[in-house]
């Protein structure tokens, strides 16, 4: 039931309101002087506060004053009692910020129903105002979703970076291992380019360059590690495993491959002789956020990723070379031809490589 603060200086005056309010079911609570009224409020939480006006040392209109001047009790809802002229004192009430008033002697029926009125006022601000704080939640959560979906997005196709945030998918920034097949791409004599075109023509290739395959990363859903220059690495497996990371990774260069065949074929219009290689490769790596609290990259760090990039960098334009790893879990898909074994550079041993000719039949 609410709870009801009576203040009165008059002992009798505190019973009788006491006695009315406690037979209707209210909890109440009761101080002599508007310093006690206000050491209740901060100690017992009223719903409602009935308030004499006439009090030594504090009058009923300082003690509300104190009421609405406090951020946590300002909305408590008062009604002032006094046998003074009302109309004089009403005034001054409404300036101290009561919300109603009541004439001494009290008529007994009027005093419970503008309480019921007031407390039924205070019970719908209060389900206002928990609203209003449950909605204020949901729009940081939201607004907080957004912001990490924006970061995720930098990393992961669209649709993983929700899988993420809606808890279908572990925490990728985590450490963790996992097999993965992963991709190296880039651009055959665009050192050269860079030194010799102007610094917009370099910009514009670009551009046009990542935005075509981004465009073939995120429709294959592979996690972008980073792209330096003209330079790519994708993985696929993580942050969500896939059946077949290997037929999804060949897939996605077989693709990226022809649409670089057409981008090759405009630049060389414009006098720029550039291709495209690519290497892939298929193994453990550990997997995670790298960097510092401001600036996080989503990397993947083991052998397998130098292996991938040791055969990008030995593929000769229009290549995509593979290790025996993906060659025995994508046989069916491609057509292949084995280039021998490369002495790759951070390998001791020699390294046989496959050349991807092309999807089978």
């Amino acid at each position: 039931m609410p709870r009801i603060l009576v203040v009165d200086d008059t002992p009798k005056n505190v019973k009788l309101l006491a006695d009315v309010l406690s037979a209707k079911g209210y909890e109440v609570e009761t101080a002599a002087s508007g310093k006690e009224a206000l050491e209740k409020i901060d100690r017992v939480t009223p719903d409602l506060v009935l308030l004499d006006v006439v009090m030594p040392h504090m009058t009923g209109y300082e003690v509300c004053r104190r009421i609405r001047a406090n951020r946590e009790t300002e909305m408590l809802p008062v009604v002032m009692v006094t046998a003074l002229d009302p109309g004089e004192e009403r005034v001054k009430g409404i300036e101290a910020g009561c919300d109603d008033f009541l004439s001494k002697p009290v008529n007994q029926p009027e005093l419970l129903a503008r309480v019921r009125s007031l407390l039924r006022i205070k019970s719908l601000r209060d389900q206002l105002e928990e609203s209003n704080r449950t909605l204020e939640a949901r729009v940081r959560e939201q607004v907080d979703q957004l912001e990490r979906l924006s970061k995720l997005k930098r990393f992961f196709s669209p649709q993983l970076a929700e899988a993420i945030l809606s808890g279908g998918a572990d925490d990728p920034l985590k450490s963790h291992r996992r097999e993965i097949t992963v991709v190296f791409i880039d651009l055959r004599g665009f050192t050269a380019f860079a030194e010799t075109a102007e610094p917009e023509e370099v910009m514009g290739v670009l551009r046009e360059y990542h935005g075509r395959i981004g465009e073939i990363i995120l429709a294959h859903e592979g996690t972008l590690e980073r792209f330096t220059g003209d330079g790519m690495m994708v993985f696929f497996n993580d942050p969500v495993p896939i059946p077949d990371p290997a037929a999804s990774a060949v897939r996605m260069t077989l693709e990226i491959r022809e649409q670089l065949v057409e981008l090759a074929s405009r630049w060389k219009k414009h006098g720029f002789d550039l291709d495209f290689g690519a290497g892939i490769a298929q193994g453990y790596a550990t997997i995670g956020a790298i960097g510092y609290e401001g600036r996080w990259d989503y990397g993947a760090i083991g052998t397998v990723t130098n292996l991938a990039a040791r055969l990008c960098g030995d593929a000769e334009p229009g290549q995509i070379l593979i290790s025996r790893r993906v060659l025995t879990a994508v046989e069916d898909l491609v057509q292949t031809e084995s280039v021998g074994e490369r002495q790759l550079k951070g390998f001791m041993k020699p390294v046989e490589a496959f050349n991807i000719i092309g999807p089978r039949a």
